[in-house]
């Protein structure tokens, strides 16, 4: 009896090491719960951390009429986005504006058509208030967002993208704004087995 009490315990390890084995591979540089949510999406509808458990995303703030990091962000995001469906890895990639009062669900849909997002897997959200996304982005991702200075229009926040495992942790964060990013990101979701 002890003998297979023994075999079991081995096994459960092997299981186990090998569900951990693949994300200590791409070197995780986060450990955050995402706070749970319901948004409303460029078409209008809801998506909410639910729908989103059981798998692997990717995360980042933005708004419409940025002038600054949000142009090179989008940017890299589509070409990230192109990449992964030129490879057949399966993400989902959610940008989150940090302008909710302008960014409506139809100025983020024209957005997106900007950056010819495939709206089948990468949804922008808005349909809070600026305290909300504010909180949100600090408490899940760690995540800076500020209002904008008096006479200004331009919302400080941060410039990361984040990876979301399928449990809803944030287990890394990478530059949104170097082009670099794209491959590190897409090596990771190689590694990942996705």
């Amino acid at each position: 009896m002890k003998k297979y009490i023994g075999v079991a315990f081995l096994a459960l390890a092997v299981f186990l090491t090998a569900c951990g084995g693949a994300e200590e591979k791409i070197d995780p540089n986060m450990s955050e719960e995402v706070n749970d949510f319901t948004f409303t999406t460029q078409d209008n509808e809801k998506l909410s951390l639910e729908d989103l458990k059981g798998e692997y995303w990717i995360a980042d703030f933005i708004f419409t009429n940025c002038t600054s990091v949000c142009l090179p962000m989008t940017s890299n995001l589509a070409k990230l986005q192109q990449k992964t469906a030129d490879e057949d890895i399966n993400i989902q990639f959610v940008s989150f504006s940090v302008d909710p009062e302008y960014d409506t669900p139809e100025v983020l849909k024209e957005y997106a058509k900007e950056y010819q997002a495939n709206l089948d897997n990468w949804t922008f959200v808005t349909g809070y208030d600026f305290e909300t996304i504010k909180e949100f982005s600090i408490k899940s991702f760690k995540s800076m967002v500020a209002p904008p200075p008096e006479g200004n229009d331009q919302v400080t926040h941060g410039t990361s993208f984040f990876l979301i495992n399928p449990e809803g942790e944030v287990i890394k964060k990478y530059n949104g704004v170097l082009a670099d990013s794209i491959d590190t990101i897409f090596d990771d979701l190689k590694e990942l087995g996705l």
